[in-house]
């Protein structure tokens, strides 16, 4: 069996009790309780009972607090996924959206996302959906927008003839308003 870590010798059991009373976060409270536990010469054991967790996580507790101090039981948020693309990656895509697609090469006349996950794939050999190249380009600066809808045998004369030539209801007065009295 390893031995275990020793906690940091600049705190004492009293210390920790003082933060956990002026701590707003239950479950730092419940974890700085635990590690003064073991301050007061109690086994982890004991301190894994009083927190309510295995020892494993005893131990990850010890050594975040260690490290950052009391500040380093406050739960943090998860990083999460990384991002697909790198800088490089990304530089690539915007460039072949800026360039617009080429049909003799690309096969379309206009770049739609899934055509760019396509492109990413076939490109970087990275596989990503739709969305992420949505986002991907939002980021980038880049916004959705179509053209307005145009039917192919539109007549341009025709339309004229439509368009609506009324003239408008308002008319100038003939004479100026009477003063206002004084």
């Amino acid at each position: 069996m390893a031995a275990a870590l020793a906690l940091r010798p600049d705190f004492t059991a009293a210390d920790l009790r003082l933060h956990a009373r002026e701590s707003r976060d239950a479950d730092q409270v419940r974890r700085l309780l635990a590690l003064a536990t073991i301050y007061d010469g109690g086994s982890r054991s004991d301190a894994a009972r009083l927190g309510g967790v295995g020892l494993q996580i005893v131990r990850d507790w010890v050594m975040r607090f260690n490290a950052d101090g009391p500040a380093g039981l406050l739960d943090r948020k998860a990083p999460g996924p990384s991002r697909r693309l790198d800088d490089a990656q990304r530089q690539a895509l915007a460039a072949l959206v800026e360039q617009g697609p080429d049909p003799a090469v690309h096969g379309v006349v206009r770049w739609r996302l899934v055509d760019l996950a396509q492109w990413v794939f076939e490109e970087f050999r990275v596989s990503i959906s739709v969305e992420t190249v949505g986002r991907e380009l939002r980021r980038l600066g880049y916004r959705k927008l179509s053209a307005r809808p145009r039917h192919h045998a539109q007549d341009p004369e025709s339309l004229e003839t439509f368009k609506k030539t009324s003239p408008p209801r308002w008319q100038r007065s003939r004479r100026a308003p009477p003063p206002a009295s004084a």
